[in-house]
């Protein structure tokens, strides 16, 4: 196809066009049919693309989906930086609960935790592009709320991270509702108070 420009369309263009496209897709899918019943052929279908297409970027299904909810993580729950770092928790875990409890996430996250448990590569995969990267970003907001006073220089900010929101994976992979604003706000200010508190070993 020529445009009216008279050139040929960028093919970079037209691939991140079929990358979007499927990436849509499968999240649509999952939504619609449950992860299990999610299949590279149907992907190919309703995004307009080939299978040989969506193989030649991704190796399954988890792949697809777990580029499509990363994607879905980053630009949906970026860490503010008030100032105050309990406010910023509760607003960052709030936006997780929202993407947990979005018809669009919530069932392909749980079909990708469910799958990590037999996929090796997958599993690797969701750690190194998701899970890694995300626990660095809350990590280095905490050790700058540390710099500034708000958390005792000692605290254990790892385990912080694994308290905050270990709770909101549990519930998720499970199937368990997400806890609502008040629960969140309890949360932190648990969490919060441990690690300040001078009588923690």
């Amino acid at each position: 196809m020529i445009t009216s420009s008279g050139s040929a369309p960028s093919p970079r263009r037209r691939s991140e066009k079929s990358r979007r496209a499927t990436l849509t897709a499968a999240l649509e899918l999952c939504a619609e049919n449950g992860y299990g019943k999610v299949t590279i052929e149907a992907i190919a279908a309703r995004a307009g693309v080939s299978k040989k297409t969506i193989y030649r970027w991704w190796p399954t299904k988890g792949a697809v989906l777990l580029d499509a909810v990363t994607e879905l993580v980053v630009s949906h729950s970026e860490f503010p930086d008030t100032g105050d770092i309990d406010v910023d928790l509760r607003t960052h875990i709030g936006m997780l609960v929202n993407l947990f409890n979005s018809t669009v996430m919530g069932p392909a996250y749980r079909g990708i935790l469910s799958q990590v448990l037999h996929d090796e590569q997958l599993a690797r995969a969701v750690n190194d592009e998701l899970v890694i990267p995300r626990v660095a970003l809350v990590y280095e907001r905490m050790r700058g709320a540390q710099e500034q006073g708000q958390l005792p220089p000692d605290a254990d900010l790892p385990l912080a991270v694994e308290m905050l929101y270990g709770p909101l994976y549990y519930r998720h992979a499970l199937g368990r509702p997400m806890p609502d604003p008040e629960h969140v706000e309890t949360l932190v200010a648990h969490v919060m108070r441990a690690l300040r508190s001078p009588e923690r070993s």
